[in-house]
């Protein structure tokens, strides 16, 4: 009994550790979904495991021991496609998040098999590669890496502007990455552009900044935020 409390606990304290990262970081994932999808996960490794073994015909194993514990990898794979959203524009979010809600569970497998080494090291590389690498990516590494994706959206009144404005916007060091064109009339045109900005640059800067060319109009600007 003293056994199966250390697994359960620690993966509690295992499943905790990755929801208060998320819940910190305002994530559709919080403490409590992972504290109880790691604790249920090692739970059902434990009867599955001890189940094999309580249950022998002839001295013999007539049963998986980790006949349960197979089926909670692609069971919790509902809860996981339920926080990837799909916008509006075509932008995929929340695939971390879903990959986190697939980790939390093989942690807590781990620890109900007895693998607590395993368990702790696998929780140290999936917090040092949610966290910390993204951190050091942008310290070090390429530009590419320090960019955020945004969207552009404005209505022209003259497509002959529309090299006048491209200029524009590369001239606040923005790499166009490409565009849309919808024709609301005769003159007028809805143009969507994505663009690369240094992550350090708000939205509202970027705005004021895209809003000086007098030929745009009606102006949206939003982070395209992963």
């Amino acid at each position: 009994m003293s056994e199966i409390l250390i697994k359960l606990g620690l993966a509690a304290l295992f499943g905790l550790v990755i929801g208060v990262d998320r819940e910190v970081r305002k994530k559709p994932l919080g403490l409590k979904t992972c504290l109880v999808l790691s604790v249920s996960s090692c739970l059902l490794t434990i009867v599955s495991i001890h189940a094999a073994y309580d249950f022998l015909k002839s001295d013999r194993i007539m049963m998986d021991p980790m006949r349960l514990a197979a089926q909670i990898v692609s069971g919790v794979g509902f809860i996981g496609a339920g926080v990837i959203l799909k916008r509006t524009d075509d932008v995929i979010s929340g695939l971390t998040t879903a990959a986190v809600i697939w980790g939390a569970p093989g942690v807590g497998v781990a620890v109900g098999a007895g693998y607590f080494f395993e368990a702790g090291l696998a929780l140290v590389i999936i917090l040092i590669g949610v966290d910390l690498l993204p951190y050091l990516l942008h310290r070090f590494g390429p530009s590419i890496l320090t960019s955020k994706e945004i969207l552009i959206s404005f209505v022209l009144r003259d497509m002959a502007l529309y090299d006048d404005i491209r200029n524009h916007l590369i001239s606040l060091d923005l790499k166009l990455k490409g565009s849309k064109f919808t024709e609301l009339d005769d003159r007028t045109v809805r143009v969507e552009m994505r663009a690369l900005a240094d992550e350090d640059r708000t939205v509202a800067d970027l705005f004021r900044n895209i809003r000086e060319h007098e030929a745009i109009l009606k102006l949206d600007v939003r982070s395209l935020e992963r």
